[in-house]
């Protein structure tokens, strides 16, 4: 073994406390690591230098190296081997020799965060505009590519997928007539949802000029241009007044120096007597970074925000968060179901691009579901209004019955 391996010896010994690990390395040494509990996960080091990778950048080492097959994982046990490395982790404090590297990485955070319009367009095109066959290889019908709800446990994607916007449907206490800013529309699954089934007056704004394309054409298909109006711009280049706001899945890419920009543009579109609903990833711990991996492959200059920066922001802008939900496996069921999907169709997913970006792939979907499950990540729900008497004083509203809940169109 060389040093770079015996340091690795040492993180593994100093991170996997429970669990069943053994590490094979590139000289044919065979370490375990753990108290021999659980399903044994088996790492296999084929490139020697992938121990110097991961001892200079955990996140980003073991990312590259599955994608680059640097290692592999008996029966290609990613799961697995990402529950137990992110499980411990969870509870076990960093080595010693990663904390300076974590404090810098926070104090620069405001950087990497930076999303002026020209950037954020960018950011979103690395993930957004990629080919639409990929996203069809997971996603249900609608395309929702957000936090489903699963208030049962055996329901499908699609049934979680509708009970999402139904769930959010309510809580912006929807009339027909209503003008609604949807930011970051995705492909205008939530915008038609709003115009069809609740009779509202739908802008959509999104940066992906793939999102844009499609989300009107379906727009078209479904005859409901006359309701729903789909642009591709940047949410502050919006400058009118709407009765209600919905970002589902947007905050994430706001970034930490924009939050108080973000919720004066919301509080400034939002009519008198309005509701806003802004549902979003964020983390259960303090403020930190995202993960070098993540923000390098999949979302660059995004950002998983605390609650408690989220709401300050909120407090500084005036607005009153009249409910607060937490979300918590629900993503990482949304995640196992995208994951599976994905897996079912590799073949589909190496015909679009090639193996290491197919690989690379995989690990997200695994990754953002281990970290759902071990890792402090969840998914808030704040709803914002101008007065503290703009919406209910209880909620019962939410759980009436479907046809109780569901306001009558004016043609019905």
């Amino acid at each position: 073994m060389n040093v770079w391996d015996q340091l690795v010896d040492r993180l593994a010994r100093k991170i996997v406390r429970h669990g069943n690990f053994e590490i094979t390395y590139a000289d044919g040494t065979l370490r375990r690591y753990g108290d021999g509990t659980g399903k044994p996960v088996g790492m296999i080091i084929h490139d020697r230098e992938i121990t110097k990778k991961i001892i200079r950048n955990p996140d980003l080492g073991v990312g590259e190296g599955y994608m680059d097959e640097a290692y592999t994982l008996r029966d290609d046990d990613l799961p697995g081997f990402l529950a137990l490395i992110l499980d411990n982790s969870a509870h076990n404090r960093m080595p010693w020799f990663e904390r300076p590297m974590a404090v810098l990485k926070y104090l620069g955070r405001g950087l990497a965060q930076f999303n002026p319009k020209g950037r954020a367009q960018a950011n979103v095109a690395h993930h957004y505009d990629l080919s639409g066959k990929l996203y069809d290889l997971f996603l249900d019908a609608d395309r929702q590519y957000s936090c489903a709800y699963f208030p049962h446990p055996d329901m499908t994607l699609e049934q979680a997928q509708e009970a999402k916007k139904q769930h959010i449907a309510r809580k912006l206490l929807i009339k027909p007539g209503m003008r609604v800013l949807d930011i970051g529309c995705g492909w205008g699954g939530m915008a038609m949802t709003l115009a069809r089934d609740y009779g509202a007056q739908v802008v959509g704004v999104t940066l992906s000029k793939e999102q844009h394309s499609l989300a009107r054409e379906r727009v078209r298909a479904a005859g409901l241009e006359d309701r729903i109006d789909i642009r591709l711009c940047d949410y502050r280049s919006v400058t009118e007044t709407f009765d209600r706001i919905v970002s589902v899945g947007m905050f994430e890419h706001v970034g930490a120096p924009h939050f108080r920009q973000y919720f004066r543009h919301v509080r400034q579109m939002l009519a008198p007597k309005g509701i806003a609903l802004i549902h979003f990833i964020g983390r259960a711990d303090p403020p930190g970074v995202t993960s070098d991996w993540i923000r390098k492959y999949i979302f660059p200059g995004g950002y998983c925000p605390s609650m408690s920066e989220t709401s300050a922001a909120v407090e500084h802008e005036k607005l009153v968060v009249a409910d607060l939900e937490v979300w918590r496996i629900h993503y990482a069921e949304t995640l196992r179901h995208w994951r599976l999907r994905f897996e079912k169709h590799l073949d589909e997913a190496l015909a679009l691009y090639d193996a290491r970006f197919t690989r690379m792939w995989r690990f997200y979907l695994v990754a953002s579901e281990m970290a759902f499950r071990h890792a402090g990540q969840v998914v808030f729900q704040y709803q914002l209004c101008h007065e503290v008497e703009d919406v209910p004083l209880t909620r019962d509203y939410l759980y009436l019955s479907q046809d109780q809940s569901k306001p009558r169109l004016a043609a019905e």
